[in-house]
């Protein structure tokens, strides 16, 4: 049986995590031999994410976030805002060799999927994977907005958002498990028209997306649903994950990438 590098849950800033995830990469891509990655972790600040392709210019209200003590960081992958808060967050960071990622990114998309609704099931939630291909109409600027491909959803409503890049024969799947959300902050950290259509917009998203204080039948730690999850990929990949730490060349390479990341010039560059 296969074994992967789990590296439990932990909290940074929004340009620190977007940095890690890009060291293991970086990590994966020089060493054949590295082993996949399972990671969780956690937000601090609160931080708006973008998709890699979004503009900032046009879509985030720069003085809102600056008010609310919001970071704002720019994503890897790609998708849309995501208001990172009350959430667990996770990352699959593995060789596109490795047997269960060797086919098209749906289908590794699905794989992912079928491990997280193991670990979301196992705490009491009644979650579905929702097959829907991906719309030309993006909707608003906000992730969470509707399902697409193999993701998590609980009776219709979006549970799981996820983002997927493929680089130099390695991916590196990241998505927000979301425990509680503030939709009325994460629309007023959008640039909108006016107030009309924002209130529009939040009536609209609330019928789209749900959080798992919504969906669950009892309150659910973060403890108890990283370890569920962790048990879900163990079942549905068919690996042993072995706890791990970020090797010193990650540490060293991710403290260089965070410059990057937190970089205006990085952040608006779209």
């Amino acid at each position: 049986m296969k074994t992967w590098r789990y590296l439990p849950y932990s909290v940074h800033t929004g340009a620190e995590n977007m940095a890690i995830d890009e060291a293991i990469m970086d990590g994966m891509k020089n060493n054949h031999d590295a082993q996949p990655v399972l990671r969780f972790y956690g937000w601090e600040p609160a931080t708006l994410s973008l998709g890699y392709s979004q503009s900032y210019s046009r879509e985030v209200n720069a003085e809102a976030c600056r008010q609310a003590n919001i970071d704002v960081v720019r994503r890897p992958t790609g998708g849309r805002a995501v208001l990172h808060q009350y959430e667990l967050t996770y990352s699959v960071i593995v060789p596109e060799s490795e047997d269960n990622f060797k086919g098209t990114i749906i289908q590794s998309y699905l794989k992912i999927s079928e491990a997280l609704l193991k670990g979301i099931k196992a705490v009491g939630v009644s979650a579905e994977i929702v097959a829907q291909a991906r719309s030309s109409h993006m909707g608003t600027a906000a992730c969470f907005d509707a399902p697409s491909w193999y993701e998590l959803a609980v009776g219709g409503k979006k549970l799981v958002g996820s983002a997927q890049m493929r680089k130099d024969g390695i991916l590196l799947q990241h998505g927000s498990i979301i425990f509680h959300f503030d939709t009325e902050l994460l629309f007023s950290l959008l640039k909108l028209s006016n107030e009309e259509v924002r209130q529009r917009l939040i009536k609209s998203f609330k019928t789209k997306a749900c959080a798992l204080d919504e969906v669950w039948t009892r309150p659910v730690t973060i403890e108890e649903l990283e370890r569920e999850t962790c048990l879900g990929f163990e079942e549905i990949l068919g690996i042993n994950l072995i706890p791990a730490v970020l090797t010193n060349e990650e540490k060293d390479t991710s403290q260089r990438l965070v410059q990057k990341y937190s970089s205006l010039e990085w952040t608006m560059k779209r």
